[in-house]
């Protein structure tokens, strides 16, 4: 069980060696995309086998392709469910997006905000649940066009969460990133997510391509601007796990682990003001 105060890194098979041999107490869970493991024997089989013992796992899909128009990969979906028994792992999230059309793709694409794909969104989220018998998490997606939309981000992410009745991975850095691809108030939509969805949160560093082009790398530090955007997080919704996403140029552990003790920094000031108030 992950407590709501703590904190996650996203584990990458070049860290096992150094995590199996010792895990650092900053880390309180870890998170991995199931795709990149599920298929794992020998050494590494054994070697995530004993950090899932370890620690709390959460995973966190890429090619589930959810709100895809081709059918529901049901082996696919099959596969994960006994990838998440055989680890003890109950928390499954993935994009609101899609990435498949012929076959699976890690290019996360849009999907069009409308009521038929909610529809069609909520539809597949009540297929996978029945078949992973957990819930399904899913997350808000950083985005560079929005065809055919006839509702807002906010307005289609809250009717997918409302009508599937699913819970939220509240994804900070994708907030801010959207906010100034697309030219709205970060804060205002922070504010208008579902408190009692938060499932956890992602926060990670992004590519300033232009002043007004962020491009979602999770590969550089994170921003001055996207801490005060968890900082605020935590000040509206109260302190959730929250995992520190970095796939590119991934520094020594303990370089990682400065940003991962800011997190707990900012967990902490948030729960010592609370109680202060109390």
């Amino acid at each position: 069980m992950i407590e709501r105060a703590s904190v996650g890194l996203g584990l990458r098979r070049e860290m096992l060696d150094e995590f199996c041999s010792a895990i650092p107490k900053e880390i309180d869970f870890f998170e991995i995309a199931p795709e990149n493991w599920m298929t794992l024997g020998g050494k590494y089989g054994k070697q995530l086998r004993s950090l899932t013992e370890q620690k709390p796992f959460v995973c966190h899909g890429l090619s589930l392709s959810i709100g895809s128009p081709s059918p529901l990969d049901i082996e696919f979906v099959t596969n994960i469910k006994k990838f998440l028994d055989e680890h003890g792992i109950e928390q499954y999230s993935e994009h609101l997006s899609y990435c498949s059309g012929t076959g699976h793709m890690y290019d996360l694409m849009p999907i069009p905000f409308t009521e038929e794909a909610v529809r069609h969104v909520v539809n597949r989220v009540k297929q996978v649940e029945d078949i992973i018998e957990r819930p399904l998490i899913l997350e808000n997606v950083s985005f560079y066009t929005a065809p055919g939309a006839q509702m807002s981000e906010l307005e289609f992410v809250n009717a997918v969460l409302e009508e599937a009745d699913c819970k939220l991975l509240l994804d900070v850095n994708n907030i801010y990133v959207n906010s100034v691809n697309h030219n709205y108030d970060a804060s205002h939509f922070l504010n208008a997510m579902p408190t009692e969805r938060i499932a956890y949160l992602h926060i990670a560093g992004h590519y300033q391509e232009a002043e007004d082009i962020i491009v979602d790398t999770h590969g550089a530090d994170i921003v001055s601007p996207v801490w005060q955007l968890l900082e605020e997080c935590y000040r509206q919704h109260g302190v959730y796990p929250t995992l520190l996403e970095r796939d590119f140029n991934i520094p020594k552990t303990e370089v990682l682990l400065n940003e991962v003790n800011e997190i707990h920094h900012y967990q902490a000031n948030r729960l010592r003001d609370k109680s202060r108030r109390a």
